[in-house]
């Protein structure tokens, strides 16, 4: 053994969120992701059928946390970026979403922010930050705020 480590060994956990348009749900939990582990996670969105841009309306309720999705694109979900992340969370994408053995699925029942007003999407918003430090505990990695 030369001492030295594996980058499996040293790698980050990755997580990839997938809803139907990678504009609401799936942009919001990676938004979080981003923030709460201080970049001690790798972190994907994708969508089945993405949309054109991500909901105005989830980027205003992100803002209010301090989290600018501003420059977030959905990409649509490819098998690598499945196979590349350690844990995939589905957000209403059902049959859909690529399934492959060894992966750690979740899929988070979520209410879908298109087309509602703000006060209706808060709620859902704070769901997933719920739901995203929980996440981050389980993957042993404590959220920063």
């Amino acid at each position: 053994m030369n001492g030295l480590v594996s980058d499996a060994e040293t790698a980050p956990p990755s997580v990839l969120f997938v809803c139907v348009h990678n504009a609401g749900r799936s942009q919001m939990a990676a938004g979080f992701v981003r923030a709460l582990s201080g970049g001690a996670v790798e972190v994907r969105s994708a969508g089945t059928l993405p949309a054109e841009a991500v909901n105005p309306v989830a980027v205003e309720a992100m803002r209010e946390r301090g989290i600018d999705l501003g420059g977030a694109t959905p990409t649509v979900l490819t098998d690598e970026a499945v196979r590349a992340s350690d844990a995939v969370i589905t957000m209403g994408c059902g049959d859909a979403c690529p399934w492959y053995p060894g992966k750690d699925y979740q899929d988070w029942e979520l209410d879908d922010p298109a087309g509602q007003d703000l006060d209706a999407v808060r709620p859902i918003r704070d769901e997933i930050e719920r739901r995203v430090r929980a996440l981050l505990t389980g993957l042993g990695v404590d959220p920063v705020a």
